[in-house]
């Protein structure tokens, strides 16, 4: 009975404090993310008033809040939608791995963690966090922007490419053979293609059984479905989140919107915990050793994840303001950053405390750069346009006409 007292205690604390902290947020128009992560630090191991009853619970928490942040994002885009996407956006796909994957794997070597090492803290600084970035996109209403397709395109190779990464990274660390390996990268694959294949092909019947004028049994048959395959795909050596974006593909039309209508309050409930769970799981204490090079190598990738933004915006058409903003948006690390630290930590100890700073700094300063990125750089280019126009106006050059600005100049973006 002591047990379950101190549980509902700590709970009912936790997300009070939740309820607070959101509010406060609000009104300084900041989003509550890094505010959730300080908070789990300050209420983690060796913070300032650890949480122990609560804690098993929170983990289980933190998971479904994930699930539940890639459903919501699967459910915004069909699967038809995904294809294309992945057809169109391979090229980013391929820029991001290059720029972002490779400061992880050169500090690794650096550092002297030898190739396994490396390879993982590639995969560290490569993976942007899906589960932060579609909070952040919906805290700010850019669900609706015409960058967003490009953001999630990279998002979803990314979260696809895991199920490539994480078999071979697993076969690395055990020192499995060639034959192993290639059987769990097999399996993996199949388990994507499979997925993907009936939600391109019976997606309109999957959506007629899950279906229901009941909103009480809607939710619980998009909920247990969606948790079901998250289970089977993590099960099967692919990210549970990669299950859970892939059942909100396969449905659509008025499930679709019924189920978002239904779970995004459970989603924000989750998604809070799972960011509290994320700072509650890390040591304060760890940090300060390692932060410098962890700041140094956060600082490089926030300016590749920028750059990844940037080309696939421009690939896609997207104005100058967009290409700012989808770059920013890519900045922050998360859930699957720490899952990679976390299957490589038996094999190089120090890649725990690096890691953990590293994700720390960007999902604080992701939901910064999601907002400033582009105001900060629209204020620069304005600044130098009016340094080039100095000297011509004091040649005597006449200044050019609104007919003679590009779209842009004139304040017309194609964002």
């Amino acid at each position: 009975m002591h047990d379950t007292t101190a549980l509902l205690v700590e709970l009912g604390s936790v997300i009070l404090g939740l309820g607070i902290i959101g509010r406060f947020a609000g009104r300084i128009g900041l989003s509550p993310i890094p505010l959730y992560l300080l908070a789990g630090l300050a209420f983690g191991e060796g913070g300032l008033l650890p949480l122990g009853a609560s804690e098993e619970f929170t983990a289980i928490g933190a998971e479904i809040g994930v699930i539940l942040l890639l459903l919501l994002l699967g459910l915004e885009y069909s699967a038809s939608e995904l294809v294309t996407s992945l057809k169109t956006q391979y090229p980013s796909g391929v820029v991001d791995f290059v720029l972002n994957a490779t400061p992880g794997a050169a500090a690794g070597l650096m550092l002297g963690w030898g190739p396994v090492g490396a390879v993982a803290l590639a995969g560290v600084t490569w993976i942007s966090s899906s589960g932060v970035i579609a909070k952040v996109m919906t805290d700010m209403g850019r669900l609706g922007n015409r960058e967003t397709p490009v953001i999630l395109g990279v998002l979803v190779i990314e979260d696809l490419a895991m199920a490539v990464y994480l078999p071979l990274l697993t076969a690395m660390l055990a020192g499995v053979g060639l034959a192993g390996g290639s059987m769990a990268l097999l399996i993996a694959l199949g388990t994507v293609g499979f997925v993907l294949y009936l939600a391109l092909r019976h997606g309109r019947l999957i959506s007629r059984a899950v279906s229901s004028d009941n909103p009480e049994m809607l939710l619980l048959v998009v909920l247990g479905l969606t948790v079901l395959v998250a289970g089977v795909a993590q099960q099967l050596q692919v990210s549970a989140a990669v299950g859970a974006f892939l059942v909100g593909i396969a449905l659509s039309g008025e499930v679709a919107e019924g189920a978002r209508k239904l779970l995004t309050p459970l989603r924000d409930l989750f998604a809070a915990v799972f960011f509290v769970f994320f700072g509650l799981s890390t040591d304060p204490a760890e940090i300060p050793p390692v932060l410098l090079p962890a700041a140094l190598l956060a600082i490089v990738t926030v300016f590749t994840k920028i750059g990844t933004g940037w080309y696939a915006s421009r690939r896609a058409g997207i104005g100058p303001r967009g290409r700012w903003r989808a770059g920013g948006t890519l900045v922050a690390r998360g859930e699957f950053s720490i899952v990679i630290a976390g299957l490589a930590v038996a094999t190089e100890p120090r890649i725990g405390p690096i890691a953990t700073a590293y994700v720390l700094i960007l999902v604080i300063a992701g939901p910064l750069t999601a907002r400033w990125t582009e105001p900060v750089a629209s204020r620069l280019q304005a600044a130098l346009a009016g340094r080039r126009r100095k000297p011509a106006v004091a040649a005597g050059q006449p200044m050019p006409s609104h007919d003679d600005l590009t779209p842009e100049h004139a304040g017309r973006d194609s964002d």
